[in-house]
């Protein structure tokens, strides 16, 4: 597959926006998730007269049940790869969309900004890039089932309930966890999750963000308090780095949660935050007309 071709329900989703004349939002799932873990928030964001677009990482699978039988799918999808495969979504879409990511996607959001794709962004605990200096042991931690092995560098690799735990749902209950677990989690290309560690030992890295164009746009950070997969630490100074864009830039921190924020049971909280930063700057048709 090109980097610049899109699936055919991705053109699809492309084709409804552009014929609704609504105004568009990309949402980008993070590694270990589907698109599918979108779907709520989509149905809020639809409701607030925005038209939702969930595309996927190059060859995703459709549902859960069929990537935990070809993990194979996953593999050596790194971050050039995927941030030009949802460039060419934005760039099919007959106005700049907002974009809202979640950790990897988070990270692939503000690269779309830095190219100039982005109405307004929110990145949700969002992966580092080259220049985001702190690297906290639960950080490590998280990403150690992946990193722990070099060889996973061109592999999918999943997580067992006690890592999925750690990573993404320690701020909630274990039986919410395992609900999650059985729900969401799916294997996961260990690629950006090397270039992302080696980012600021690697001046070439693809895990690079371009802060300073002026035309990125208006960019808000979240952060879970209790995250372990991108602590507070590391949320925060990506906000510093990009504070020096001309453009709004503003950080939030949601109380008492965790990597799993946009799929547990108060995801609506933080959906809401990122629905009404879109709203500031680029209203839904409907609210417009009205």
């Amino acid at each position: 597959m090109s980097r610049a071709t899109i699936a055919e329900h991705e053109a699809e989703q492309v084709k409804r926006a552009n014929h609704t004349g609504r105004q568009p939002v990309i949402f980008i799932h993070g590694l270990w998730l589907l698109p599918s873990s979108w779907d709520r928030w989509a149905a809020l964001f639809e409701k607030a007269g925005f038209c939702a677009l969930t595309p996927g990482w190059p060859d995703d699978p459709d549902t859960v049940s069929e990537a935990h039988a070809h993990p194979e799918v996953f593999a050596n999808k790194g971050v050039a790869e995927v941030a030009d495969h949802f460039a060419a979504v934005a760039r099919g879409l007959g106005r700049r969309p907002a974009i809202v990511g979640h950790s990897f996607g988070g990270l692939l959001a503000q690269i779309l900004a830095g190219r100039g794709l982005s109405a307004a962004t929110v990145a949700i605990d969002p992966a580092p890039f080259r220049g985001v200096l702190p690297l906290p042991f639960s950080a490590l931690k998280s990403a150690w089932p992946v990193l722990g092995n070099p060889a996973n560098r061109s592999r999918a690799v999943p997580l067992t309930f006690e890592q999925f735990r750690y990573a993404f749902a320690n701020a909630v209950s274990e039986s919410d966890a395992m609900a999650l677990f059985e729900s969401f989690a799916v294997p996961a290309a260990g690629k950006p999750l090397f270039q992302a560690a080696s980012a600021n030992f690697n001046p070439w890295t693809e895990a690079r963000v371009d802060t300073e164009n002026p035309a990125r746009g208006p960019l808000l950070i979240v952060s879970g308090e209790f995250d372990h997969t991108v602590p507070r630490a590391v949320a925060h100074a990506a906000y510093e780095r990009q504070q020096g864009n001309r453009g709004v830039t503003e950080f939030v921190e949601m109380p008492g949660r965790g990597h799993a924020l946009t799929i547990d049971g108060g995801w609506r909280e933080v959906a809401e935050q990122a629905l009404a930063f879109i709203r500031r700057f680029v209203p839904a048709n409907a609210e417009v007309a009205s």
